[in-house]
């Protein structure tokens, strides 16, 4: 399957989490061209593009989507916008909701005004499976309703509305991803995996919202960056595109697994007070992009085992992040009144 020609991509947002991973992965790959925009927020970091920055065909920018001279100039000499430029931690939005309107939703629209005026080939828009909300049974399927329940994901909803109505409206062709719970390699210390591995590591606890009884669905980074350039390539103009690992498991469980893999004691969970509005269970049918023919292929215990090892040996990476005034800040408003429900087993 040859799929859509592309030569050049601008990676906005690059130097994140799944950003940076997608940048090493293209980068090995065979275009000509890769230019990273990122607008290096406390998430974004070059540390993330360590050794892939020495490459002749990527080419760094920092700057903000916001920024529409910025981003029309960057666009003029590239075939397609993959974004993963957002604010996206649901903690951080119940704090503060309007850097995510800012980013996520403005954001967008400066794309894809970039976009049409432009002629790019293709806009990959890397959205969230968080958008359909609290999903009790079943799984959500591409065409289901959007229900965001926390600021975070209704401004990635509104994202996608925004990107919708240029389909329709200006004939832009843009593809959405909607990815479920991603982990690996680089991610910042704020996310329930690389905060449990990272707090294990200081002699710290586990904080578990609730009852950990939450379920989400696991995605490897390396599957999640092959199913969004899949998509790239193979995905169909208009169209929305569900990418899950198929690993569901409740937090409670990968918390264990955590413990397990760095060998610490059980009383190393604590559960605290909950999450406002704390979805349940996110499950995502991937039965769209199966059949267009990718699959995840990295298996959750091999995963988080990797994963574990990653960050046991890369201290010099999220030490400096822990010790920074902004994560100390965050860590203490986010967990500092929280109450203790029980210790250990629930």
């Amino acid at each position: 399957m040859a799929g859509e020609y592309i030569r050049s991509i601008l990676a906005t947002g690059g130097a994140g989490f799944i950003g940076s991973n997608f940048v090493r992965h293209v980068a090995a790959g065979d275009y000509e061209r890769v230019v990273v925009l990122d607008k290096l927020t406390y998430a974004g970091n070059t540390a993330n593009l360590a050794g892939v920055l020495d490459d002749p065909h990527v080419t760094f920018v920092q700057g903000d989507i916001c920024d529409s001279e910025l981003v029309f100039d960057l666009t003029q000499d590239v075939d397609a916008i993959v974004n993963f430029a957002a604010e996206t931690h649901v903690d951080r939005s119940l704090l503060n909701a309007g850097e995510f309107i800012q980013t996520d939703v403005y954001g967008v629209y400066v794309l894809l005004e970039a976009v049409r005026r432009n002629a790019l080939r293709r806009f990959v828009h890397v959205s969230t499976d968080e958008v359909y909300g609290h999903v009790p049974e079943g799984k959500s399927r591409e065409n289901d309703p959007l229900d965001p329940r926390n600021p975070y994901s209704a401004s990635k909803a509104g994202g996608e509305l925004m990107i919708r109505s240029y389909c329709t409206s200006h004939g832009v062709p843009a593809i959405i991803t909607r990815g479920s719970n991603t982990y690996g390699p680089y991610q910042y210390p704020e996310k329930v995996l690389p905060i449990s591995i990272t707090n294990v590591l200081q002699g710290q606890p586990i904080h578990i919202y609730g009852d950990g009884q939450q379920v989400r669905d696991w995605l490897h980074v390396q599957d999640h960056v092959e199913g969004i350039e899949f998509v790239l390539r193979h995905g169909l103009v208009g169209e929305a595109y569900n990418i899950g690992g198929g690993n569901e498991r409740r937090n409670v469980e990968i918390a264990r697994s955590v413990l397990r893999e760095l060998d610490a004691p059980d009383d190393l969970l604590h559960f605290v007070t909950d999450r406002q509005g704390h979805d349940r269970r996110y499950a995502l049918d991937t039965a769209k992009i199966s059949e267009l023919g990718w699959s995840p292929r990295v298996g959750l215990d091999d995963g988080l085992r990797e994963t574990v090892r990653w960050y046991r040996e890369n201290q010099q990476w999220w030490g400096p992040i822990r010790e920074s005034e902004d994560y100390q800040q965050y860590f203490a408003q986010n967990y500092g009144g929280r109450e203790v429900l029980k210790v250990g087993q629930w």
